[in-house]
């Protein structure tokens, strides 16, 4: 069968080492899949590739040994069983998140929801540079949320009634970055070491401590590779909707501004990225003081 050439831009379509064969990669939101699904998939491994499937670090399956002759009925047959063609290159490509609030205790957010949504509004948009989001309900970064050009972090802040804290230091042992102490038998927490985890809320004996409504943290310009790097914080909002709507403005001044061939990391001065951090704050601000903007007192709660 002749093989439509224009199918070999497709992302998600890998030439291997041996040029007479590829490697089929899949669109699988967050990596998660019904029973039903993954047996599909097996199904289709063993039909369509050399029978074994590839489990990637984005959370989505990659089937190899596919003879480029039976790609087309390939294709077909993934896109019946939910598990269609993904993508690799200049494009937004899988979109990852750990399992969330549904699943782990930790969790500040629902990050699958978030990932499922973000994955239906942008997933295969095709960019000048590669964009991987991904989303982590709280700072444990499960998903490597700061490491992609669009990460997502789960946060809240701890927050306390003065007048019944006992000051039993129970919040200060479940603390792990030793941001919690007590003097003169009150709780103070500096909030230069607080990640603002949630962590310490919820082991509080007495629940005098609480923590405030779940917010989302949002990065820009992480990666992974040979030379790892952190993303840049660009703003924290409260509303899911309206990270649906920046991670969009994050892809459209992408889109329109970023140059072929280099990293985002790597253009974040070159685009300006300051003064679209002050667009966005501007905008979306919801009368918070920025960490810049702190004063120098370490005490809170």
């Amino acid at each position: 069968m002749d093989v439509d050439p224009r199918l070999y831009s497709r992302g998600g379509i890998i030439t291997e080492r041996d040029p007479e064969r590829c490697i089929i990669r899949l669109r699988i939101p967050a990596g998660m899949l019904t029973p039903e699904q993954t047996i599909g998939i097996g199904k289709i491994a063993r039909t369509y590739g050399d029978g074994r499937v590839h489990l990637t670090v984005r959370q989505t399956i990659e089937i190899p040994g596919v003879d480029p002759g039976r790609i087309v009925p390939m294709l077909t047959a993934l896109k019946e069983n939910g598990t269609p063609l993904g993508s690799e290159r200049e494009e937004v490509v899988n979109v990852t998140a750990c399992m969330g609030t549904d699943h782990c205790k930790y969790a500040n957010i629902d990050s699958l929801a978030l990932a499922k949504q973000i994955d239906e509004r942008f997933f295969g948009k095709e960019m000048p540079v590669k964009v991987r989001i991904a989303v982590s309900a709280c700072p444990n970064g499960c998903a490597s949320e700061r490491m992609n050009e669009i990460g997502i972090t789960g946060i809240r802040e701890p927050l306390r009634d003065q007048d019944e804290c006992t000051g039993c230091g129970t919040c200060q042992k479940y603390c792990r970055e030793n941001a919690i102490v007590i003097r003169r038998g009150k709780v103070v927490l500096d909030k230069r070491l607080c990640v603002e985890c949630g962590m310490c809320v919820m082991p509080c004996p007495f629940d005098v401590l609480k923590g405030s409504e779940p917010r989302y943290r949002i990065t820009i310009g992480g990666r992974r590779g040979r030379h790892p790097k952190i993303g840049r914080e660009l703003i924290t909002v409260s509303d899911p909707e309206k990270v649906l709507e920046i991670v969009g403005k994050i892809v459209k001044w992408t889109y329109e501004l970023a140059s072929s061939d280099v990293l985002l990391s790597e253009q974040l001065d070159e685009l300006e990225f300051n003064e679209f951090k002050k667009e966005i704050r501007n905008e979306y601000s919801e009368k918070r003081i920025w960490p810049e903007e702190e004063s120098e007192n370490p005490d809170y709660l």
